[in-house]
């Protein structure tokens, strides 16, 4: 049977709709029907890009990339519909999540270039932005099997390649496109088939703030491994293998003091740490729990982080102190209730100015949008309807700009 038309386990079925016995009264929204155009993080001399939301669809017979443009409230409205040229994925048993990854899709504010990965090609597509529209576009190997994530620094961008025995492949980012860096794939030592198990594929590659280290989290490995960046932007031959803090290490991001937060998704925990010169890490904080269930997203807002439960289908809000310390925004995890059309919560994007968080709903085929308060309370104020929901694929990658 093909892993495409595979029926999802009764385990994966509850999981996916586990949120919706814990509906609470939601205030009212907007709601946007997606409608799509003809085909053909910010801004860059050559190109702008203007208040806008990106989602891949991640479709197995054709790539899109569905843009909105985004209001000074926050709510969004269709812009368009975009071939990469390739095609989406769908890793082994995934749940939820297709790509079981954190930032298949990134908008790098110095190009503006807009890069996505087409997992099921084995490819990577940028395209410039101007406003809401995608234009000219580019489409070069991922230089390995199943991309699923892309990090950006300066004019180098590095692809984390899930499938086989998983590698970074480093590109420079040229006015024309990416194009690949010799002498920068790295493999990363794991025994994976070309379409990967979601729980065994590698969850995200990131660059310090710095720029001087490559990370790379490993989910069943239970491994976060840095790869320490030499000056001429490869990285160093092997990596340094840390073990993981907590279970399940998935999605990375970074505090304003340059500390690393790792998302984990086995008991929904978030660790602290500082990345060393040599590629060691320092546990700043032991694994916070949050209470609920899956957690393998997180992005930051400021002061703010929010993560992404898709276990029970929950958004958690988190603040840190000037000492880096996390903490729950409060006792119960849940920054904002789950709701009927909002199950299945994945991946996650913060406007540039921090206003607003968009979260994509994999199950119910949605995108929420909510206004960050002061406090890092979340005030839903959008929903759009009508993309791709998970099936035997779905959407997953968002950028909000």
């Amino acid at each position: 049977m093909s892993r495409h038309t595979r029926r999802r386990s009764s385990l994966q079925v509850r999981l996916t709709v586990a949120g919706a016995g814990i509906l609470a009264a939601v205030a009212a929204v907007t709601t946007v029907n997606f409608a799509s155009a003809g085909e053909p993080q910010r801004s860059g001399r050559t190109a702008k890009a203007g208040h806008a939301v990106f989602v891949q669809g991640n479709e197995l017979a054709g790539n899109t990339i569905h843009t909105f443009e985004r209001g000074d409230d926050g709510a969004l409205s269709a812009a368009g519909s975009f071939a990469t040229g390739g095609k989406g994925g769908d890793q082994v048993d995934a749940p939820t999540d297709s790509l079981a990854s954190q930032d298949s899709l990134v908008y790098d504010d110095r190009s503006g270039l807009l890069l996505a990965v087409n997992a099921g090609s084995g490819t990577v597509t940028s395209f410039r932005v101007r406003g809401q529209k995608l234009t000219d576009r580019h489409i070069v190997s991922s230089g390995g099997d199943f991309p699923a994530s892309i990090a950006v620094y300066g004019t180098l961008a590095y692809v984390m390649n899930a499938g086989g025995e998983g590698s970074v492949q480093g590109f420079r980012i040229t006015a024309k496109g990416l194009v690949a860096l010799s002498g920068s794939h790295r493999s990363l030592g794991l025994d994976n088939e070309k379409v990967p198990l979601f729980s065994s594929s590698p969850g995200q590659v990131a660059f310090t703030p710095d720029g001087r280290a490559l990370v790379v989290t490993t989910k069943s490995a239970n491994t976060v491994e840095v790869f320490p960046m030499r000056r001429d932007g490869r990285p160093a031959h092997r990596p340094v293998v840390n073990d993981s803090a907590g279970g399940v290490p998935f999605a990375i991001t970074f505090d304003k003091g340059g500390r690393m937060l790792v998302a984990e998704a086995e008991k929904s925990t978030v660790s602290t740490y500082r990345v060393r010169a040599d590629g060691t890490l320092k546990v700043v904080q032991q694994p916070l729990p949050n209470g609920q269930n899956t957690l393998c997203w997180l992005e930051r807002a400021g002061d703010f982080f929010y993560g992404g439960n898709t276990g029970n289908s929950t958004v958690t809000g988190y603040r840190t102190d000037r000492h880096g310390q996390l903490a729950l925004t409060n006792d119960v995890g849940i920054a904002t209730p789950p709701s009927a059309m909002s199950q299945g919560v994945i991946d996650l994007a913060v406007t540039r100015d921090e206003k607003f968080l968009y979260v994509q709903n994999a199950v119910s085929g949605t995108v929420d949008g909510f206004r960050v308060g002061r406090n890092g309370s979340l005030t839903k104020i959008t929903t759009v309807t009508g993309l791709p929901a998970f099936a035997e694929s779905g959407m997953e990658g968002i950028v909000a700009v």
